[in-house]
């Protein structure tokens, strides 16, 4: 069963992944090679979304509920995904005011992603029959760094998922497996150091910590 608790302690580990910090910065921005045909990217906020990716819907939401800053932001809507930011520091300045001096925006950003990311990473582990939390963490994570789960990934394994037939743990297991060496040997060589992540997750595997009831170590930063 999912409880509140278990949500809160996947989102820390998610938020340390993406930012360091289990509440996340709402604050963050980075800027990496790893656009649209890798040219460099804002990512931002408490989980990280990105210029090219859903950036805009969170600016556009934002923006609808009148954030302090709101005006400021109307005329980069249309912009966002069009044309490239990287190097608009008023854009960048926003993006970082915003979320330091207006609660709207951390509120925001928890709607955000949690519309956008963990309610379709959670249907999809309901829907494939999956129960365990630590199954979900693996899904969840899927979706905040590689927009889902991947169907290419999915059948460099044979294992089919729990509603399928297959069994959950060892669906799991074959996944991560395949998700590091993918990440590992991937052509896009800022993807090679995130193996952090699925390090994480064979870990938590290894001390059958499937409930995530003990202690998880995302990046250095221990969550209990």
């Amino acid at each position: 069963m999912i409880t509140s608790k278990i949500k809160t302690k996947i989102l820390q580990v998610i938020n340390v992944f993406e930012t360091g910090k289990p509440d996340g910065k709402y604050d963050s921005i980075v800027r990496y090679k790893d656009g649209p045909n890798k040219i460099r990217q804002i990512t931002y906020g408490r989980s990280q979304t990105t210029e090219y990716g859903n950036l805009k819907r969170l600016i556009e939401n934002y923006v609808s509920m009148n954030g302090k800053f709101a005006i400021d932001f109307e005329p980069y809507v249309s912009k966002i995904g069009n044309t490239a930011l990287t190097d608009d520091q008023v854009f960048i300045n926003l993006l970082k005011t915003s979320a330091c001096e207006d609660e709207m925006m951390c509120k925001c950003q928890d709607d955000f992603f949690d519309l956008y990311y963990y309610q379709p990473a959670y249907v999809w582990f309901k829907g494939f029959g999956f129960k365990e939390p630590l199954s979900l963490l693996v899904i969840y994570d899927s979706y905040i760094h590689s927009g889902g789960i991947l169907n290419f990934l999915r059948k460099r394994f044979p294992e089919r998922p729990p509603v399928n037939g297959g069994k959950e743990g060892i669906w799991i297991e074959q996944y991560v497996n395949t998700r590091h060496d993918w990440l590992a040997t991937h052509s896009n060589k800022i993807l090679h150091k995130t193996v952090y992540r699925t390090n994480c997750f064979k870990e938590q595997m290894k001390n059958k910590n499937w409930l995530l009831k003990k202690p998880v170590i995302a990046n250095g930063v221990t969550l209990i």
